[in-house]
Order: C-alpha cells, then structure tokens, then sequence
C-alpha cells in the first residue's frame, strides 16, 4: 500500500537520528510534535516484528486533546486510520505489528514496569528527572522529546550538556515550519515587540526563563466540594485563532479552587453549550462572560443558561488581578492549559528591565475567564455608613447611633 507523508525538514532530522535520545527544542508551532509523531508512525509501518510505542504526557488530559489527536489526524492524512484498531478505552491503537499506547504521568505506575521499543516524551519540560528516568530504562531502543526552553534548571539540559555521545539535539523554530499559516506566523512575530523573555523561547525557540510571574499558585488532585462553594463559570470567547476558555471558580474562606471546563478552539456557541451541559451546567450556574460577545451571550441563554455580561470597568485587568491575589489559588492537575497560563503570565517590563504594574497580554485566555469571576463575583463592596436617628411620636430624637450595610438595627 502506497501513502503520501507531508512533512518538514524537523521530520527528516528525527529520522535521521541513530541516537538513543533525540531532544527537540524548539518554540511554538515549530512542527516537532508533529514530526515526531510522523517518525514513530513510519517505524511502526516499517517493522517487521512486534513492537511497542508509548507515547506519554504530563496529564491523559492534556494528552488527548494534544499529542493523541495529532496522531489520529496524520493517520488520517495518509488514509490509514482504522477506528476498530484503535482501543479508546485503553487508549492504544494496533498499528501493523506496533502496539501504540497513550498514558499520562498520572497513570504511568502500571506501565513502568512493562518494556517498550520506542518512547516519545511529549512537553518534557513538565516532567520530572524521576518519571522520566523510570520509563527511559525500560525502552530498549530510542527516546524522542519535545520541549519549549522555559526551564534552566530541567534534567533536559543536564543530559545535553553532560551526555553529548548518547543525543541528538535537534533546534526548531516555527520558520521550519513550511505549513505554517500567515496569520500565525504574525502572531507568533508580535511577541518580538511584547516581551524579549517569550520572544526567545517561543519564537526563537532558543533556552531561557520565564520571571516575574504575577500568579503563585498549588496543584491540587480534585475541589474540596464538601468544604468550598461554587461561585460560578468564567468564560472567555474565542474560535479560530484562540480557544473559547470556561473555569469553574470555587472558594472556601481565602482559598480559591480553579478547574478547566473548557480549552478549544473552533467552538460555535451551540458547541459551547452543549460542552457546558455536558459538565452539568445549567440555569442555576452563574457564568460570567466576556461583555465584549453581547450577541454570544443572548444565544448561550436561549439555550437555557444563565450567562452575564462582565462589568470590566476601568482598569479592569489590573483590578482582576488585585482580587485574585488577595487569594490563595489551587488549581487542579488535569487543568492542563490553566497551569500553563498561569506559568507563563508574567508582569512587562520597560527598556531598563524594571518592572511595570501591566502584565503581558498573552496566554491568557483561561485567565481572563477566571478574572471576569474576580470583578462580579469575588469583588468586596465597601460597607455603607448610615447616621440612624431613632424619632418618638412627638417628633423628638430619642437615640442617635451609626449603622453599615449587613447590619440589622433593633429598635425597641
């Protein structure tokens, strides 16, 4: 059977390589995923005997709707995909003599002890030395990764500088990318003019860290439902170039509890809708969305949700910002693309490199969902002074007292 692959010159690379490790760094939309993938589709075609590929991600997640889609859309592309070979409940698919199978980190104990042929690490950099010594000792053959150089201190950089012989290193940026769409490309060039620190990382895909985050944050495994209350949805609108973004927002005393609903782009409002049911959101949920999608907002309530438009006001963003960090906030594990927003979202800073009371506007999508929630719900109204006179039948001032909002006045 004859299939056609569309590839860049990064798939080439990878192929090439005889090394045991094959590390891919490389900025955003620089085809190394994909071209990993491709790699490992061609081994599993080629092999004449039975193999193993275990393709693994921080989070299932995050993996589904990254890495496993991606490989379900090359198959498609070369006419290949098999529905009935592929196991959705165990996430593996039979591809000619290979056994493929997806799994997080978060599952990765069954599978440590189990041998594989070839392993794909995908955004290693979230990874720990431990989880990945744990399943690179039990491949037999190659390990392959991808990474965006946010991190200096990450055991990726240890085994490029210490174990030359055993890597293959592997540059990308999104100019080797021949796919790429134009309007990508000028997004992807703005953040030359936004900030140096993402401009070096995700466009020049060259190493560096991100400082100055204006969130501290902890991961936590589920929402302490018994103990925290379900303030409401956040929404933030998006469709072809970003993703429509839904948070749950919980809060118990100072603690917020943060959980990812929705991260996806090309949703239409009936898409959005129907995700949300499917959650269990109905009329009785608060959703605030973004007030800038009024005709949005009137088509989500025709579907019987109780969405309102979010009073930004003034400063909205900064003032967002200010009630969010007089929190405490825990974020869920599987809320994979709020983690990365929050380690990513970091204060400007001008020419001198001082820092500026104005974050970066980019990789904020799910963040400003949650800050439509800080401005309407969380926002802590001043208390109202009242002078109270108490006034007899006769007209005459019998007591005078001071009273506020909240306070219920007894008068006998």
């Amino acid at each position: 059977m004859e299939v056609t692959l569309s590839c860049t010159p990064i798939f080439q690379k990878n192929w090439e390589s005889e090394k045991r490790f094959v590390l891919n760094q490389g900025g955003t939309r620089s085809s190394k995923t994909y071209s990993i993938l491709q790699v490992l589709v061609l081994k599993a075609l080629q092999s004449e005997e039975p193999i193993v590929i275990s393709i693994v991600r921080k989070t299932l997640p995050a993996l589904k709707k990254s890495v496993l889609r991606d490989f379900i859309s090359i198959l498609d592309g070369m006419g290949i995909y098999d529905e009935s070979k592929h196991n959705k409940s165990d996430s593996t698919y039979q591809l000619n003599n290979a056994l493929v199978e997806f799994f997080s980190i978060d599952t990765a104990a069954k599978y440590r002890g189990s041998k594989r042929d070839y392993l794909f690490l995908n955004e290693a950099n979230e990874l720990t030395f431990e989880d990945i010594f744990q399943l690179q000792v039990r491949t037999t053959r190659q390990v392959f990764a991808d990474y965006n150089p946010s991190d200096n201190q990450s055991w990726i950089y240890d085994l490029v500088d210490q174990r030359p012989d055993e890597v293959d290193f592997i540059k990308s940026t999104y100019l080797d990318n021949t796919f790429l769409e134009q309007s990508i490309i000028d997004e992807i060039e703005k953040l030359r003019e936004t900030d140096e620190d993402y401009w070096r990382i995700y466009g020049l895909g060259e190493r560096g860290s991100l400082r100055d985050l204006v969130y501290t944050f902890q991961e936590v495994d589920q929402i302490p439902t018994d103990r925290a209350n379900l303030i409401g949805f956040g929404l933030d609108f998006g469709y072809s170039q970003d993703p429509t973004a839904v948070v749950a927002v919980w809060k118990q005393n100072d603690n917020l509890y943060l959980e990812e609903v929705i991260y996806e782009k090309g949703l239409t409002n009936d898409n959005i809708a129907k995700l949300l049911k499917e959650s269990g959101v109905d009329r009785l949920h608060d959703i605030i969305a973004d007030s800038a999608e009024p005709k949005s907002i009137d088509e989500l309530r025709k579907y019987g949700l109780s969405v309102k438009p979010a009073f930004k006001g003034p400063d909205s963003i900064r003032n967002g910002i200010d009630i969010l960090k007089r929190h405490k906030l825990f974020v869920t594990k599987s809320s994979h693309n709020l983690i990365v927003e929050l380690n990513r979202y970091k204060w400007k800073k001008d020419s001198g490199g001082n820092m500026l009371n104005q974050p970066v506007e980019v990789w904020n999508h799910a963040l400003d969902a949650v800050r439509y929630i800080a401005l309407n719900l969380l926002k802590v109204k001043p208390a109202v002074a009242y002078n109270i006179s108490i006034v007899g039948n006769d007209g005459s001032i019998h007591r005078q007292a001071a009273g506020h909002s909240g306070l219920r006045t007894s008068i006998r």
